[in-house]
């Protein structure tokens, strides 16, 4: 998807986009890198966009691996279904119902998150309910990892976790923030 095309989406919804660019390779790079691809089988992906973070998880999973991916944007599940990639399983659907997918698939824990819910622009409740349900369905010491542009929302990762930790990527517009919650 081209930058402009992601931006006209995003603005006529940018609450539930949450920003009007396309995530930089510095982020993308700076989300992957706390994820041990090596061990993986299944990986989720929140809010996934056009799939620009997508393709990065994408390039360095194990090819048995698994990565379901969840948006809700009807266009952007579009250009999600062009990518070639057997091992990517698109869910249209709110990430609240991360459980029933899993068990769909025939998984019982997920090994890692990678969200890029824009939780700022959701319903308290609704944020607390995702995270709960992602902290639910994770093995243990898997991690959940969050952009984000503030930290705002910082509060919901250690009530749910019990721990977050924070990494800064100056080199995106606007610069962000991952997130790193590991399940004790």
């Amino acid at each position: 998807m081209k930058k402009l095309e992601f931006l006209k989406e995003s603005l006529k919804d940018l609450k539930t986009i949450g920003t009007i660019t396309r995530s930089s390779k510095f982020l993308c790079k700076g989300m992957v890198k706390h994820v041990d691809f090596s061990d993986a089988k299944l990986i989720v992906e929140l809010g996934a966009g056009d799939g620009v973070i997508t393709e990065f998880i994408l390039d360095e999973m194990e090819p048995d691996a698994k990565l379901l991916v969840f948006e809700v944007n009807e266009r952007f599940c579009e250009v999600l279904r062009n990518i070639d990639d057997e091992r990517l399983i698109i869910a249209q659907d709110s990430a609240e119902n991360i459980g029933s997918h899993v068990e769909r698939l025939g998984f019982e824990k997920v090994d890692a998150i990678i969200s890029a819910i824009p939780f700022v622009g959701l319903p308290k409740e609704l944020g607390y309910s995702i995270v709960r349900e992602c902290h639910q369905c994770m093995k243990k010491g898997g991690r959940y990892i969050q952009v984000h542009y503030s930290l705002l929302t910082k509060k919901l990762y250690e009530t749910v976790f019990g721990n977050v930790d924070i990494n800064w990527v100056p080199l995106n517009v606007p610069p962000a923030f991952v997130l790193v919650s590991e399940k004790k």
